[in-house]
């Protein structure tokens, strides 16, 4: 069973990115503050749900949730940034959204920069151990997920409906074979050397 926060005695958010191992699309971020007597037993790390169980607990975290704020920081930022600082600057939008303002953050992973005034603690593997991490995985999760399927429709040969933008064996085909897109992160090595790329 997930334990609830870190510190019971502070407004506490959890906060988790998705999509940073992608080709293609943004790296999103979710920061959320749950009431302290918030359970829901299904709850765990979103890549240990599947993505109807995701699709469900979803609108339960938005409801009970004190608060919560989804960011995308989008493939040009990506590009200026690097993925790690594009991932914590999506962390850091999405938490300075929040209302009231957190007393704490935990924050999945090993990597954080300060926010002044907002003391922190990086948990290896936090989303399957603090319900507010598992909870902002979640959101992180699904509405990345929702974006992928959006931008789908506009290029069908890439199959981002199902693999999210993820380096998949067909995503890499589709890329050798019909090129780049507007949405393809282009610092990323988008081909494996035995394939080469016009761009």
């Amino acid at each position: 069973m997930l334990l609830l926060k870190k510190n019971l005695n502070l407004l506490e958010c959890g906060t988790d990115e998705a999509g940073r191992g992608c080709l293609a699309g943004p790296v999103t971020a979710a920061a959320v503050l749950l009431p302290d007597d918030f359970y829901y037993p299904d709850l765990n790390d979103s890549k240990k749900l599947t993505e109807k169980k995701r699709d469900l607990l979803r609108p339960i975290i938005e409801k009970e949730a004190i608060s919560y704020k989804v960011t995308h920081v989008f493939m040009d930022e990506i590009l200026k940034l690097n993925i790690l600082h594009a991932s914590i600057m999506a962390m850091h939008r999405s938490i300075l959204l929040l209302s009231p303002t957190p007393q704490f953050i935990i924050v999945d992973g090993n990597k954080f920069t300060a926010i002044p005034n907002m003391p922190h603690e990086c948990i290896v593997k936090g989303d399957g151990k603090y319900v507010n991490i598992a909870a902002a995985s979640i959101l992180a999760k699904t509405y990345r997920d929702e974006y992928m399927q959006q931008i789908h429709k506009e290029f069908p040969m890439y199959a981002w409906n199902k693999n999210k933008g993820y380096p998949t064996k067909a995503h890499r085909k589709a890329i050798a074979e019909y090129g780049a897109t507007k949405y393809h992160r282009m610092g990323f090595k988008l081909l494996p050397n035995k394939y080469t790329l016009d761009l």
